[in-house]
C-alpha cells in the first residue's frame, strides 16, 4: 500500500493507503475525499479530477502524456509545473507518502 494525502482548498487533509494499480483518482474516490469529483471515471476525458502536486513530488511523479497536458487546458487554474489528473497517476510502491493539494473547484 502507498500511503498518499490528499489536501483539500481548505486546508484538511486525507491520508489513505492506497493499493498499488490503483490510480491516484481511484484511492480519493474509494475513501471518500472530496473535491475529486472524476465525472468521466478516470477516462482522461474531463479534468474533474485535478490536483496540484505538492512541491516535493514535482519531478518524482512519472510524466504526463500528451493527453493528460491537453485535458489540464481545461482545469481550474491549472499551473504548468504542478497541475496532474489524478485519473492518470498509477500508484506504485515509489508514491508512498505522495501528497497532493486539490484546487478550489473543479470544473
Amino acid at each position: 500500500m502507498a500511503k498518499i494525502t490528499y489536501i483539500e482548498f481548505n486546508g484538511t487533509e486525507h491520508v489513505v493507503d492506497v493499493k498499488p494499480g490503483k490510480t491516484v483518482m481511484e484511492g480519493a474516490r474509494d475513501n471518500g475525499v472530496p473535491g475529486i469529483d472524476a465525472d468521466c471515471g478516470g477516462a482522461c476525458a474531463c479534468s474533474t479530477c485535478h490536483v496540484y502536486l505538492d512541491e516535493a513530488w514535482v519531478g518524482r511523479v512519472p510524466a504526463k502524456e500528451a493527453m493528460e497536458a491537453d485535458m489540464l487546458d481545461f482545469a481550474w487554474k491549472p499551473d504548468p509545473e504542478k497541475s496532474r489528473l489524478t485519473c492518470q497517476i498509477k500508484v506504485t510502491e515509489d508514491l508512498d507518502g505522495l501528497v497532493v493539494h486539490i484546487p478550489e473547484k473543479q470544473i
